[in-house]
């Protein structure tokens, strides 16, 4: 008897994996406004940097020392290099925990989350393919920023190698392949806010609340890697190794920095990522 049941709840030609396509959901998520207005933010940035040094002049070391902003404006490659050294810390945050925190939430708060497990969409289909538009939005983000400031940044001071503040040069192919590495770092440096907002938007119907707490969370987590107090405890610390993507524009890269903060990252937002399923397959969900 419960077989002719479950038999019947199930309509004929009904696939588990089919519900949700991933294309589905990513072309409802790049219709969306803030997709827009997050794009043109990172877009436009290369922009205003390459103003600002036509404003202001060439830039300077400040208290004798030399970083990648004293080169910005060597070639194409450092104004790249130049963007990502300035947005990793905080801009590039936003649009993982906008994108990740948006998920659920937002379906909540438009009291659509019932209707899409109504459809049926099973709860762990729908997160699948939501975390996976999220992080593909995600990668997207950060690979748009040095692309438009590697263009802008090549017709403006020219297409050549990269120049190394501390000393040395790599030419312009062999730049272009590093900062493909430094792109991937910083995007497995920024699960960690990806599984925290994930997480938190399975908690609560308020979408800002899970961008907010993410990018909060994200923030102290910085706040506590300045404390040196804590010693070696700091390494344990994703914030820590956010800048060790500096160790693969060197003469000779050196893997070590980066292989301990992937490997940290890549920990904690496993967790995230289980406890986010975990909660939302026992979520009552009433929204």
């Amino acid at each position: 008897m419960s077989t002719l049941v479950e038999r019947a709840e199930v309509a004929d030609g009904y696939r588990a994996g089919r519900t949700l396509p991933l294309r589905v959901e990513l072309t409802r998520q790049l219709k969306r406004r803030r997709t827009l207005v997050m794009g043109a933010i990172l877009a436009a940035l290369p922009f205003v940097l390459a103003v600002a040094f036509a404003i202001g002049g060439q830039p300077d070391g400040r208290d004798g020392q030399v970083t990648l902003m004293d080169t910005a404006t060597a070639s194409g490659a450092n104004f790249a290099a130049t963007n990502l050294f300035v947005s990793a810390g905080f801009l590039l945050v936003i649009p993982v925990a906008l994108f990740c925190g948006d998920t659920i939430a937002s379906e909540a708060s438009w009291s659509s989350l019932r209707y899409l497990l109504a459809a049926p969409v099973p709860r762990a289909r729908l997160l699948w393919s939501k975390l996976v538009v999220a992080l593909g939005l995600s990668l997207a983000a950060m690979v748009l920023l040095p692309v438009v400031a590697l263009v802008v940044g090549s017709v403006a001071y020219g297409w050549g190698p990269l120049e190394i503040p501390t000393g040395g040069s790599l030419s312009a192919g062999t730049a272009a392949q590093r900062l493909v590495i430094v792109i991937a770092f910083i995007f497995a440096s920024q699960l960690v806010t990806a599984g925290l907002a994930f997480w938190l938007s399975t908690k609560t119907d308020a979408p800002l609340g899970a961008v907010g707490g993410a990018v909060g969370l994200t923030i102290v987590g910085n706040v506590l890697d300045a404390v040196t107090a804590l010693g070696d405890w700091r390494h344990f610390l994703p914030a820590h190794w956010q800048f060790a993507w500096a160790d693969a524009v060197q003469p000779r890269p050196e893997w070590g920095g980066m292989i301990q903060g992937t490997a940290i990252s890549v920990t904690y937002a496993m967790v995230l990522f289980a406890l986010a399923f975990r909660a939302f397959a026992r979520k009552d969900v009433v929204s």
